[in-house]
C-alpha cells in the first residue's frame, strides 16, 4: 500500500522535482484517480439499484414499492458506497497531508450525515404518499407526523455534525446543551404547538383533509386541503387558500360542516317577515275561498268543523270576530307552508320539517321555515331554497298577508 502511496511521489522525485511539488502532484493525481473511480462506481451502482427496484415493482400489486422509486430512494441509497470508498481511501491521497485530511475527513462524516438524512426524507415522504393511498389513512394529518419526525432527526444530524466539527463527543455536547434548553423551547414554541395540536386533532377527530370548514377568524369558508405541523391550508370556495396556524383548531372556535355532509339532508333555515297590521281573523267566506288552495283544502274543512262544533256548543256570540275560535290568515298559511314544505320532492322527509313563528320584533313576525334539502351540494341547495322562498311569498297574497320591507321613496308616492 505505501508503494502505491507514493508510486508518482518517486517518479517525480527520480525526476528532479522538489519534494513539496512532488507530494502536492502525487496527491493531486490520487485524488482523481479516486473522483473517476467514484463516478463510476456511483453511476454503476445507481443503475443497478434503479433496475433491480424498477423490475421488482412491476412485479408486486403494492404500490409502496413504485413510490419508493417516484421519491428516489434508490438513487439516494446508491451514494452510500461510493461515500464509504472515500472515507476508505481518502487517508490514503492525502497521507503527506496530514491538516487538510482531518479537514476532508470531517467534511466527508457530515456528508455522511446529510446523506443519511436524505435517505430517511425519501423514505418517509414515499411511506407519507403510500398512506395517503388508503382509505382508512388518507384524510390524516400523515404530514405532521412526518415533519415531526423529520425535525428530530434534523436536529440530531446538526448536534452530529456539530460534534464531529468541534471534536466533541456527542454524548457530552448533547449535555452541555441542557442549559440552553430554556433558549430552543423558545426557539421550536410553533413547532411544540403544532405538533401538541396535531396529536389532538387526529385523536379527537376534529378535522379531516376534505373537511369544509368555517374559521371567521381567518376568514376561512372552504374545504381542507393540507394539514401539517406548522398550518392547516383551506381552499376557500373562491379558489384563493386561507393558511391557518394548527394549534388555532384547538384554541379558537370553528366550524366543521363534516355532520351536514354525511347526514341525510342540508338544513334550511330562513324566515320571511309578516307585517303585524296584514294579520287578521278570517270570515267564514274568506275560508270557503281558501278552500279552493288543493293542499289545505281538508284541513280548513276538518278545521272549520271544529271550530263550529265548538262555537255552537258554547253558544258563542259569532257578531265579534273576536269571541270564541277562529281562524287566522297567518295560521292558514303557516299550515300552508308546513304542508308545502311535505310535498316538496326536495325536502327530506325523513328529517325534521317545521314552520315556527318566532317573537315579534320591530320588522314584523318571523314565520321562520326549518327543513332539510335531500341535495346538499351548494348549488342545489341554494336553488331549493330560493324555489322554496319564491312560492312563499308568491303565497302571501292569496292569504292577504304583507311583506315587511323597509319604506322606500316610491313608498311615500300618492297612487
Amino acid at each position: 500500500m505505501n508503494s502505491i502511496k507514493h508510486l508518482l511521489y518517486n517518479y517525480l522525485i527520480s525526476l528532479g522535482l522538489s519534494e513539496p511539488i512532488s507530494e502536492f502532484l502525487n496527491m493531486l493525481a490520487l485524488a482523481i484517480v479516486l473522483i473517476i473511480i467514484v463516478l463510476i462506481v456511483d453511476f454503476i451502482i445507481r443503475k443497478i439499484l434503479i433496475q433491480v427496484f424498477t423490475r421488482f415493482a412491476s412485479k408486486t400489486k403494492t404500490n409502496f414499492d413504485d413510490l419508493l422509486i417516484a421519491n428516489k430512494v434508490p438513487r439516494n441509497i446508491a451514494h452510500v458506497i461510493p461515500l464509504l470508498i472515500m472515507l476508505e481511501f481518502m487517508p490514503i491521497v492525502l497521507t503527506d497531508f496530514g491538516y487538510y485530511e482531518n479537514i476532508v475527513e470531517k467534511s466527508l462524516k457530515v456528508f455522511s450525515i446529510l446523506l443519511t438524512l436524505w435517505i430517511v426524507r425519501s423514505v418517509l415522504n414515499a411511506i407519507k404518499d403510500y398512506f395517503k393511498t388508503l382509505p382508512k389513512l388518507k384524510d390524516k394529518p400523515i404530514d405532521s407526523y412526518i415533519q415531526v419526525f423529520m425535525i428530530f432527526a434534523w436536529v440530531i444530524g446538526i448536534f452530529s455534525a456539530i460534534a464531529i466539527i468541534t471534536g466533541i463527543a456527542f454524548i457530552h455536547f448533547i449535555t452541555g446543551l441542557g442549559a440552553a434548553s430554556a433558549v430552543i423551547i423558545l426557539i421550536f414554541k410553533d413547532t411544540i404547538l403544532g405538533f401538541v395540536a396535531s396529536i389532538q386533532v387526529s385523536i379527537n377527530n376534529m378535522v379531516h383533509i376534505g373537511d369544509w370548514i368555517t374559521f371567521e377568524k381567518y376568514g376561512a369558508d372552504g374545504d381542507v386541503i393540507e394539514i401539517n405541523l406548522a398550518t392547516v391550508k383551506v381552499q376557500n370556495f373562491d379558489k384563493t387558500i386561507t393558511t391557518i396556524p394548527t394549534y388555532a383548531l384547538i384554541s379558537d372556535s370553528f366550524k366543521n360542516w363534516r355532520g351536514m355532509v354525511n347526514s341525510e339532508g342540508r338544513r334550511i333555515k330562513r324566515s320571511l317577515s309578516i307585517k303585524l297590521n296584514s294579520v287578521r281573523y278570517l270570515s267564514k267566506n274568506e275560508v270557503d275561498e281558501l278552500k279552493n288552495i288543493q293542499l289545505i283544502t281538508s284541513y280548513l274543512e276538518k278545521r272549520q268543523n271544529d271550530i263550529d262544533s265548538y262555537n255552537n256548543s258554547h253558544n258563542i256570540n259569532k257578531e265579534l270576530p273576536l269571541n270564541g275560535r277562529n281562524l287566522t290568515n297567518l295560521g292558514v298559511f303557516r299550515k300552508y307552508a308546513q304542508t308545502y314544505l311535505e310535498n316538496h320532492s326536495a325536502i327530506n322527509k325523513n328529517m325534521m320539517i317545521m314552520v315556527r313563528q318566532l317573537a315579534p320584533t320591530t320588522q314584523g313576525i318571523p314565520l321562520e321555515i326549518y327543513a332539510f334539502s335531500t341535495d346538499k351540494r351548494w348549488e342545489n341547495y341554494e336553488y331549493i331554497m330560493a324555489d322554496i322562498f319564491d312560492h312563499l311569498i308568491a303565497a302571501t297574497p292569496f292569504f292577504n298577508l304583507e311583506i315587511y320591507e323597509l319604506p322606500t321613496g316610491s313608498s311615500f308616492m300618492n297612487k
